[in-house]
């Protein structure tokens, strides 16, 4: 077990991870409805196509977020070091309003329509945002960004029903 010199003991996250998958009893969805886990999986990859692998992962990154799904936002911020994306910037996407200069405006319009349709029951989505996002991405893109925070949350939602377990990646077992 590791220390730090101003808190208690760290704990082995390898080991928590572990206890933590071992303990898990809710449903495994992937199994219980195959055929509608493929359908979320078709959907998913059709949403991404054509659209900037960083920029699906900011996407995701931030409706996790919103969403406080860990397991959703570990898989994320893994997925975007791989596809380039620097610590600087996986940092700030919670705060993004706070730190726009890390963004492009372009990126910044989907952070805000990532954010609305998220919050939807909170208000709608606002004219403003919409007309943001639209004027940084032809209706085709748009179409596919709205897809993919569509699946994102739906992801996000599947995740914390049925208790996923962040630090762990059901796609590679």
């Amino acid at each position: 077990m590791t220390t730090h010199p101003n808190t208690a003991p760290l704990h082995d996250v390898t080991a928590g991870i572990t206890a933590a998958g071992t303990a898990r009893t809710r449903l495994d969805f992937a199994k219980a409805a195959p055929k509608v886990f493929r359908s979320l999986i078709g959907f998913d990859a059709a949403a991404r196509e054509g659209l900037d692998p960083v920029l699906v992962e900011l996407i995701q990154i931030r409706a996790s977020h919103l969403n406080h799904c860990a397991y959703c936002l570990h898989m994320h911020t893994n997925d975007a070091r791989k596809a380039g994306e620097s610590e600087d910037r996986l940092h700030m996407v919670s705060v993004w309003r706070e730190a726009r200069h890390f963004f492009t405006p372009r990126e910044q319009a989907a952070l805000a329509l990532t954010e609305a349709v998220t919050l939807v029951a909170d208000g709608a989505v606002p004219d403003s945002v919409y007309a943001e996002a639209a004027a940084h991405f032809e209706d085709g893109e748009l179409a596919h960004v709205l897809a993919l925070i569509l699946t994102i949350n739906t992801w996000n939602r599947v995740a914390l029903a049925t208790g996923k377990v962040a630090g762990t990646d059901e796609r590679t077992g």
